[in-house]
């Protein structure tokens, strides 16, 4: 398989496409091109010219980053394209974080995905940490 990896936020069409292929749901092409806008460094891996996989960083690009959106189509994942992924997302907070700081890195992994996030050193603190969140839902 021949792919290409591109420093690049997802397109809101590319986003839409691999968050729903993935079985998140659906989502708001508006109010995912407000979060796009808004995220410090994107990667997409395409084949063929094609999306197939993507990821992101969220934060306060000093102290505080989160990976979102990690999710590679169903028929290309177990061919490396996550790690592929994960490790330029987590290249991009090691240039980023400060010197002398810490850098918090954070993710929410979906259900029988924590090994995979594991791998690279992240896990889950529950038993000193309990992470927490809600969803406000549609008005």
């Amino acid at each position: 398989m021949t792919y290409m990896i591109h420093d690049r936020l997802p397109t809101v069409a590319e986003h839409r496409l691999l968050w729903e292929a993935v079985g998140w749901g659906s989502v708001d092409a508006e109010m995912a091109a407000g979060s796009l806008r808004n995220s410090l460094y994107g990667v997409v891996v395409t084949v063929d010219d094609a999306p197939v996989g993507m990821g992101r960083i969220v934060g306060d690009d000093s102290m505080y980053f989160y990976i979102q959106d990690v999710a590679i189509l169903p028929v290309y994942q177990g061919h490396g394209l996550g790690k592929e992924i994960m490790n330029r997302l987590l290249a991009y907070i090691e240039k980023r974080r400060y010197e002398n700081g810490i850098a918090f890195v954070g993710l929410f992994a979906s259900e029988g995905k924590e090994a995979f996030y594991e791998a690279f050193g992240i896990q889950n603190h529950a038993s000193h940490m309990t992470g927490m969140f809600t969803v406000l839902e549609k008005r």
